[in-house]
């Protein structure tokens, strides 16, 4: 053994959710230098990798498989290439992870990479993945075995490698005579020869009444289930259009799909959502969306930055005394204020928790009163209706008139609460903490998120999202984009800032948040 060598992961990414990924293939990938990934393993997986940790996508589509959108261009490597470069990496003294689709010993060729790795003496680990055989059933409703009705299961391969023989002799290598006496069969990548496969099974005594489903892009918001039996699944996925990556399983445990199918019961399954959050707390939208069965697409429209000198929020913060009401508009607004409350440039002086209690403390909405409680601070008003209109009214009833007023918020902000609060004898001071700027985004990626299949919604979740869209892609282009395209927004202001570019909106939550405009979207769909 080579003790400068590195050493090789070989991982299973599961069979596409990428939250199916095992705790230990998740933790290796944040130890990885370089990753050697799939076709079929998801690209969110990588997100788990550290900054520094290159990627080379290594392709293995498979026979007749379709391309994923933006790997068009990207080369698969020959089986032999990839089993070279793993150990050159490795013999540099890297630590590399070969990430592949589904579990790497079940036809994912990882016993082959891991003989090749082994004869050139570099240390190795296999760490298992939870296979497309028993996953994508289950998102389909369809248990392999069932104690009354399926007490064995058999998973075979869609095709062979043709070395190893055809015709006749295949039939020898392939046991038909006995899948066919199984009663749970699985095929694996089956959609190029399913119509082949089937009617030898039939020939080999299988009743061409047996259920059967194939199931495509499991555990993906664009699955795809068809049922039908031996003799007629063939020509129903031609009429349903079924396109690889598809599993195939027969057997009468097919039929309790009926009543246990739940993934694609999801109210929001199937339904492709573009969201325009700054890419760094888009998680949290995005994963309420996914919950629901929703095909997430983040189109960040906003990108969050520090103001261009700190000195005038630091000013603010050293005479924090000073003040009577402190008011956030946003969760950024709180972040990099207590950022630079808690750590002032060199010779400021140093401030704590303590030097706040005296004052009040006034929030637009509930997410930003979590995220001030999750410092220690407690809010003292929260309007019923979040939005500065909402904060408006509530500090009438409040008493503020003639308080001194902090808020700490973005440069672009509006002014309606300022001016309000002007009217209310209030001495206000306005700070900027942070900037509201358009990100890069290429006219290549904007084709892509709009390109068919085509998304159903849009979501916007302020008027800066809304105004920065339409920036990126001109008003005539923004038209064209959203033609047959919902459009959601998260509240009132949001709502007039698409009008007021001619774009429609056909959903607004009752509350200002974004649990609110979830569960709207799903009552809506």
């Amino acid at each position: 053994m080579n003790n400068k060598s590195g050493i090789i992961y070989l991982v299973g990414a599961g069979p596409g959710d990428p939250e199916l990924i095992t705790l230990k293939g998740a933790r290796v990938l944040g130890l990885a230098d370089v990753i050697f990934y799939d076709h079929l393993a998801n690209r969110e997986l990588l997100k788990m990798a550290k900054p520094s940790a290159q990627k080379i996508y290594v392709g293995k589509q498979g026979t007749g498989r379709q391309t994923d959108k933006g790997r068009g261009s990207e080369k698969s490597l020959p089986q032999e290439e990839i089993e070279k470069e793993l150990i050159a990496r490795a013999k540099k003294g890297e630590t590399v992870v070969r990430l592949k689709g589904g579990d790497p010993f079940i036809f994912g060729r990882g016993g082959e990479e891991a003989l090749a790795i082994s004869r050139a003496g570099i240390k190795f680990e296999i760490v298992p993945g939870i296979t497309a055989a028993i996953a994508v059933p289950a998102y389909a409703g369809i248990p392999l075995t069932h104690r009354l009705i399926a007490s064995d299961v058999a998973f075979v391969t869609g095709h062979q490698d043709p070395s190893r023989g055809e015709d006749d002799e295949e039939d020898r290598i392939v046991p038909w005579d006995a899948l066919a006496k199984m009663e749970t069969v699985v095929f694996f990548m089956g959609v190029a020869t399913l119509r082949e496969n089937l009617q030898k099974l039939i020939a080999y005594g299988k009743s061409p009444d047996t259920p059967a489903a194939i199931i495509s892009w499991g555990t993906l918001p664009e699955q795809k289930t068809v049922m039908a039996t031996v003799a007629t699944l063939a020509d129903r996925a031609e009429m349903e259009k079924v396109t690889p990556p598809s599993l195939v399983v027969v057997g009468s445990v097919v039929l309790f799909r009926e009543k246990l199918k739940w993934f694609e019961n999801k109210p929001l399954f199937g339904k492709r959502i573009i969201v325009t959050r700054f890419k760094a707390q888009a998680s949290e939208f995005s994963d309420l969306l996914r919950e629901r069965g929703g095909s997430v697409i983040e189109l960040a429209t906003i990108d969050i930055q520090p103001p261009e000198s700190f000195a005038p929020l630091d000013e603010s913060i050293q005479k924090i005394k000073d003040f009577d009401w402190l008011l956030f508009t946003s969760v950024n607004a709180v972040d990099f204020f207590w950022e630079r409350f808690r750590k002032l440039p060199s010779g400021g002086v140093r401030k704590d928790l303590r030097d706040l209690a005296h004052l009040k403390i006034g929030v637009i909405g509930p997410s930003t009163a979590h995220r001030l409680e999750s410092l220690g601070l407690w809010v003292d008003l929260i309007p019923e209706e979040f939005r500065q209109e909402g904060m408006v009214s509530a500090f009438k009833k409040a008493g503020i008139r003639g308080k001194k007023v902090l808020i700490p918020r973005a440069r672009e902000g509006r002014e309606h609460l300022v001016e309000e609060l002007v009217q209310m004898k209030c001495e206000v001071e306005v700070v900027e903490a942070y900037r509201n700027v358009m990100p890069e985004v290429k006219p290549d990626e904007l084709d892509q998120v709009f390109r068919s299949p085509k998304p159903d919604w849009i979501t916007f979740l302020s008027s800066s999202s809304v105004d920065n869209f339409v920036r990126l892609v001109g008003a005539k282009k923004a038209a064209n984009y959203l033609y047959g395209i919902k459009v959601a927004c998260i509240g009132p202001t949001t709502q007039k800032s698409c009008e007021n570019h001619g774009i429609k909106v056909d959903l607004m939550p009752e509350h200002n948040t974004i649990p609110a405009l979830v569960t709207a979207l799903c009552r809506f769909i």
